[in-house]
């Protein structure tokens, strides 16, 4: 369709209307826009924008550095204008950052490209930028690192010990007639490999909760006996380190309808936890009949955990500073992985600690019933 002049869509008419369409587009994005002039004065500004710099307006004529200071991975203050004057073609930057008034802060992503308005650098009009906020984005790259950091270091070693002892073993079978040390070498290799099979079952269970694909299988439990299976499983372990295993359940103790298969894995990682960081003392796992479920607690005589750590134990790949849990292997996704089915189950934990002197962890699993709905992956995260 050809355009034409006339009485009531004169030039003024159409640039008016092409403006509105502009400012109505910039003001639709999802990014932030900032169009700048040659002097890095504001000329145009969405809303967007604002939100992403906390401010309330910014006008045109405004100067850019008064109201945006970014500052660098390093810390370091930016000089916003020096950034901009000094860009000659479209780029981009991922490592900057922006200090609210609260004392907040927020990862940003800056685009800048420079605006020709002819042939050279004659025809420069100024500068637009693009802003967005990739503060989420940022920590789960953050996240991946530390896991991907985390878990081959955790694997390298369990590995390590395994090879070296199993190829003493081979060499000692060729060399030696003593049966003892070729069965220690394979003693060793075997628990390093449960450890290795531990943590990759960790590992699924994790990926399947953070995708939410976990599914509840709600059945009867016989808790009681549940918890006798797993002191037996627990006793050689505990007897080794010297450490007595005990267990008192309630004599009025009913049937929980739960997932067995999450119950058991909740109270797995509760004992497993007391056992390695308990040096000697006592275990007691009790079991008490609550009005519509069941609570479970875990006490141990351990290392106990200490303020600072207590709000961070079930964050995901936490490990204490403490150099005694430092002895101890682990990746610490266990009691995260922990909360998340607890999530899943509807349970409730709670603990109390205290340092030098224990720790006790409980457990309440409601009844469920088979209505239960599945839950969504959001809802796993917000564990």
């Amino acid at each position: 369709m050809e355009l034409t002049n006339n009485n009531s869509y004169g030039p003024d008419k159409f640039d008016s209307l092409a403006a509105s369409r502009l400012t109505s587009l910039v003001n639709s994005m999802a990014d932030g826009v900032i169009a700048v002039d040659k002097h890095i004065k504001v000329v145009l500004v969405n809303g967007a924008a604002l939100n992403i710099l906390d401010l309330n307006n910014l006008k045109e004529g405004d100067n850019l550095e008064d109201v945006f200071r970014p500052i660098d991975k390093y810390e370091h203050p930016v000089d916003i204008v020096h950034m901009i004057e000094s860009t000659s073609i479209p780029t981009s930057n991922r490592d900057l950052r922006l200090i609210y008034s609260d004392g907040s802060t927020s990862n940003i992503y800056l685009s800048i490209a420079p605006v020709h308005l002819g042939y050279g650098s004659s025809g420069h009009g100024g500068y637009v930028l693009l802003l967005r906020d990739i503060t989420t984005e940022k920590s789960l790259e953050e996240e991946r690192d530390e896991f991907i950091s985390v878990v081959s270091h955790e694997l390298r070693t369990p590995i390590t010990i395994a090879e070296g002892n199993i190829s003493n073993a081979e060499l000692l079978l060729h060399k030696s007639d003593d049966l003892n040390l070729i069965e220690n070498a394979l003693k060793d290799s075997h628990k390093q490999i449960l450890y290795l099979s531990d943590m990759i079952n960790d590992l699924a269970t994790l990926s399947r909760a953070e995708r939410g694909k976990l599914t509840l299988d709600i059945r009867s439990i016989n808790v009681g006996e549940m918890i006798k299976d797993l002191a037996e499983n627990y006793s050689a372990e505990a007897r080794v380190k010297g450490l007595r295993l005990n267990i008192e359940v309630d004599p009025k103790l009913e049937l929980l309808r739960s997932s067995e298969l999450y119950v058991r894995e909740i109270l797995q990682n509760f004992i497993t936890n007391s056992l390695k960081y308990t040096t000697k003392g006592d275990i007691l796992i009790r079991v008490v009949q609550k009005s519509d479920g069941v609570e479970i607690s875990v006490s141990d005589t351990g290392i106990g955990i200490s303020k600072s750590d207590q709000e961070k134990i079930f964050q995901k790949f936490f490990r204490s500073d403490d150099t005694r849990a430092r002895h101890t292997t682990g990746t610490g996704l266990g009691l995260y992985v922990t909360m998340k089915l607890a999530k899943l189950t509807k349970a409730t934990i709670n603990f109390t600690s205290e340092l030098n002197k224990g720790s006790t962890f409980s457990v309440y699993f409601p009844n469920l019933n088979e209505q239960i709905p599945r839950p969504d992956a959001q809802m796993l995260n917000d564990a």
